[in-house]
C-alpha cells in the first residue's frame, strides 16, 4: 500500500501535472546525451518527462531548472540544463546554483529571468569577474514577495485562473472520477498564486474511474505521484488521475465512461484516500466543474 502525504505536495502538485502531459503522445523512445558541466542535448522523441526519469531527477526539479524551454517545442540538439545534487530550486526562490563555464553574473540572470544587481547583492564577497566553476551562489527571483518600488507592502498572489479557451461540445456531462467523494481542494489558486488541481477525499478505499470515453496514453508511477493514468479523449482534452495505489488499465487500452482506472492510495496520515483530478484541453487546464455533471 502507498501512503502518501498530501499536504506536503500540496504547493508542488500542479507543477508536477503540467510536466506529466509531456510523457504522452512520442511512440519514439529517443535518448539523450549528457553534455560537459551540468548540460544535456535533446535528441529526437525527447521529452522534459524522459529526460527526468532517465537522469533520475523529478520533472519539477528539471523545469525549474529550464524556466525559459517551452516543453511542448523542444528541439533536436537544444541544451538543457541539468541539476546537480548542490543545487536547490524552491519555488520562490532564492535558487542555490552551481557555476557551469561560461557562467557570468548577467547569463546566470538572464537565464533565471533574475535582476543582476540583486543576484550580486546576494552573493557579497564573491567578484563577478571571479567565478568559478562548480562554485555555488544563491539567484534572488522576483515574484511576490518583493517589494514594490514605491516602498508598499508586497504584492498580492494573483488569483486569476488561466483561461483554456472555449471548451468542445463534448466536454460536458462527464462522470465524476469517484462514486462517493468529498472535494477536499477544488480547482484554483492557493494563497501564493500556485495553481491547483482538484483534490477528492475519501473514508475508504475506492476506485478511480474514467470520467469519459478514451484511450490510455500512460498509466505508470510517478515520483511523489504515486501511479498514474493518464486518458485522452476526442477533441483533445485530457484527464489525469494520481495518487493511485494499484493500476486496472494498460496503455493503448480504449475505456469508457465508468470504466475502473486505478485502486486510490490511502494517506498514512489521517487514513483518508486521495485522488488528485486533472482535466486539460490542449494541454492548458480546465476546471472540472465546467466539465463534470
Amino acid at each position: 500500500m502507498v501512503e502518501l502525504s498530501v499536504a506536503g505536495k500540496r504547493s508542488r502538485a500542479f507543477l508536477l501535472f503540467l510536466g506529466l502531459m509531456l510523457l504522452v503522445g512520442c511512440a519514439s523512445s529517443g535518448g539523450f546525451s549528457q553534455g560537459h558541466n551540468g548540460w544535456i542535448t535533446v535528441q529526437r522523441g525527447d521529452t522534459l518527462g524522459k529526460i527526468a526519469q532517465r537522469a533520475d531527477i523529478p520533472l519539477l526539479r528539471l523545469q525549474r531548472f529550464n524556466p525559459g524551454v517551452d516543453s511542448r517545442r523542444l528541439a533536436v540538439g537544444q541544451r538543457l540544463m541539468l541539476p546537480s545534487r548542490q543545487e536547490r530550486a524552491p519555488g520562490g526562490g532564492p535558487y542555490r546554483y552551481q557555476v557551469r563555464r561560461g557562467d557570468t553574473y548577467y547569463s546566470i540572470a538572464r537565464r533565471f529571468g533574475a535582476d543582476p544587481a540583486r543576484l550580486q547583492s546576494a552573493n557579497p564577497g564573491i567578484s563577478p569577474s571571479a567565478l568559478a566553476v562548480g562554485q555555488l551562489i544563491q539567484v534572488p527571483l522576483g515574484g511576490a514577495a518583493v517589494a514594490s518600488r514605491s516602498g508598499g507592502s508586497s504584492r498580492p498572489a494573483s488569483r486569476t485562473l488561466p483561461d483554456p479557451g472555449p471548451l468542445p461540445g463534448s466536454a460536458r456531462h462527464w462522470e465524476w472520477p469517484l462514486s462517493d467523494y468529498r472535494v477536499a481542494r477544488r480547482f484554483g489558486k492557493d494563497a501564493h498564486g500556485t495553481l491547483q488541481p482538484m483534490l477528492l477525499t475519501t473514508t475508504s478505499a475506492a476506485t478511480a474511474k474514467a470520467a469519459s470515453n478514451g484511450s490510455v496514453r500512460f498509466a505508470s508511477g510517478m515520483r511523489q505521484l504515486g501511479q498514474v493514468v493518464i486518458v485522452h479523449h476526442s477533441d483533445n482534452m485530457q484527464s489525469v488521475y494520481a495518487f493511485c495505489d494499484k493500476l486496472l488499465v494498460n496503455v493503448g487500452q480504449e475505456v469508457s465512461a465508468g470504466t475502473p482506472l486505478c485502486e486510490i492510495a490511502r494517506d498514512g496520515g489521517n487514513q483518508r484516500y486521495h485522488l488528485l483530478f486533472d482535466l486539460r484541453h490542449g494541454g492548458k487546464p480546465v476546471d472540472p466543474a465546467r466539465v463534470l455533471r
